[in-house]
């Protein structure tokens, strides 16, 4: 058998004992013989770049390429130190102020002064509204010489209305002989509420009737 032969298409086959390693012989992949030296490589084989340039390494398959990068290395949480724990003397900044404790006790006392003064108020308008009504009404029997007498005295009615004060008299208690008397007008806040009372002046010579709040 001669050292080289033949295929139907011309080409030459190398018997692998006699084949310089070295030397590069054309070769068509469809007449590809398993005793071929050196062997071709195939399409579907992984090559290998190599690492020494320092970038990632890279495989290829066929038409596919691969770069292998490293992953990252888990970051574990800083372990961080404790808080200094506070002196003494922090300690004892902490605590408030005295003048606190004496702003705190002023306010108290303002705030139940304040409700106690509502609170008597509310009270007082109450009691009145019980006694005198709303408009205050005042009523009164005083013998004041207008046909009047001890048995008989004169009916006084006494009215606050919106701080104009009237005074209505019944003389000896005669309603149809009475008489309508415009006395004043009150100024001040509140005194649409305030009570006229009628009573009789003892330190007059003659009998009179006087007017008081």
């Amino acid at each position: 058998m001669n050292q080289r032969q033949t295929t139907s298409k011309n080409h030459p086959v190398i018997a692998r004992a006699s084949a310089n390693p070295q030397a590069s012989y054309p070769w068509d992949e469809e007449d590809d013989y398993d005793d071929r030296w050196p062997p071709p490589v195939p399409n579907s084989a992984i090559r290998y770049q190599g690492v020494t340039t320092g970038q990632p390494p890279v495989i290829y398959s066929g038409k596919r390429k691969y770069v292998l990068r490293e992953s990252p290395q888990p970051q574990h949480p800083r372990q961080t130190a404790p808080p200094p724990q506070p002196t003494q003397a922090q300690r004892q900044s902490r605590h408030p102020h005295w003048m606190v404790f004496v702003g705190l006790a002023m306010l108290t006392m303002l705030a139940g002064w304040v409700l106690v003064t509502s609170l008597v108020n509310w009270w007082s308008t109450y009691q009145d509204d019980l006694h005198y009504g709303r408009p205050r009404t005042y009523q009164t029997d005083v013998v004041v010489d207008h046909a009047d007498s001890t048995a008989h005295p004169s009916h006084f009615i006494a009215i606050n209305y919106n701080r104009h004060v009237e005074v209505i008299e019944f003389p000896g208690g005669d309603a149809s002989k009475a008489k309508i008397y415009l006395v004043s007008t009150l100024i001040g806040d509140g005194q649409d509420l305030a009570v006229v009372k009628a009573g009789h002046d003892c330190q007059c010579r003659r009998q009179s009737l006087c007017l008081y709040q």
